[in-house]
């Protein structure tokens, strides 16, 4: 898993600086727990290298929209798969926030199953994180999580599930 290994690598450096929001703790926390949630999912004939390019996405799927490194920086570093994976995740959406979200659940719409796997683990690793720091806003946000959930129908539905179940 070279790949994965090098995006961690990377992953961390670019976010170093960075911290989540309601815990102090490091951003990488994040990225790993979501690298984490992604090794576990199913997909359909997986193969080796299409895992692997999921656990480095997974890795680097703030990068682009949390740093000054950009899509081409990942494409050339990664490769154009991995850069696919990273573009369909990054928020480029403008307008307010109801515009946003709706743009975001329509250009998910059209990724790929295993991207849309990876945006559910993302949603996993944030939503309990949310609910349980931040519960005024946990209403706006577990409403969004479900309307996204609801385009996301090519993800791991075990992982979906469990997403589900935390905007319950």
């Amino acid at each position: 898993m070279a790949l994965a290994y090098d995006a961690m690598v990377f992953a961390r450096e670019a976010h170093k600086d960075q911290r989540r929001k309601y815990t102090g703790n490091p951003y990488s926390d994040h990225l790993a727990e979501v690298a984490g949630i992604v090794a576990a999912a199913e997909l359909p004939n997986p193969d080796q290298s299409l895992i692997e390019q999921m656990v480095a996405v997974s890795w680097l799927h703030d990068t682009a929209e949390d740093t000054a490194v950009t899509l081409e920086e990942i494409e050339r570093r990664f490769g154009f798969m991995v850069a696919v994976g990273v573009s369909g995740l990054t928020d480029i959406e403008t307008g307010n926030r109801a515009e946003r979200k709706a743009k975001s659940r329509d250009r998910l719409t059209r990724c790929a199953g295993w991207i849309q796997t990876i945006k559910v683990a993302d949603l996993i690793s944030n939503t309990s994180s949310i609910v349980e720091n931040d519960p005024k806003f946990a209403v706006v946000y577990l409403e969004e999580a479900r309307l996204l959930l609801d385009v996301l129908t090519r993800a791991d539905p075990r992982l979906v599930e469990i997403a589900r179940s935390q905007c319950r």
